[in-house]
């Protein structure tokens, strides 16, 4: 999942890895917390939060952080309600 993350970041280095790690623990916490309990790396609805909420909260000059923010909460939303997600 790191590697998914940094590429979709657009990040090469590994200076920032443990910083990426622990978005994605973070994320994966979040959408527990939310209710979202059948959430697997291999989902691509799931990666594709993980990766929103990681573009979101990387880097502290981030123009797009709003934006990314907005649209990790509505694929939030989304799955929490879906019974796929939180039976």
């Amino acid at each position: 999942m790191l590697e998914s993350i940094k590429l979709a970041l657009r990040i090469k280095s590994s200076a920032f890895d443990e910083e990426i790690s622990d978005l994605i623990q973070s994320a994966e916490i979040d959408l527990k917390i939310s209710g979202i309990i059948n959430a697997k790396e291999d989902d691509p609805l799931i990666r594709q939060a993980i990766k929103t909420y990681c573009k979101a909260n990387f880097g502290l000059d981030n123009k797009y952080s709003e934006k990314y923010q907005a649209s990790y909460e509505s694929l939030k939303q989304h799955l929490s309600l879906c019974g796929d997600y939180n039976e």
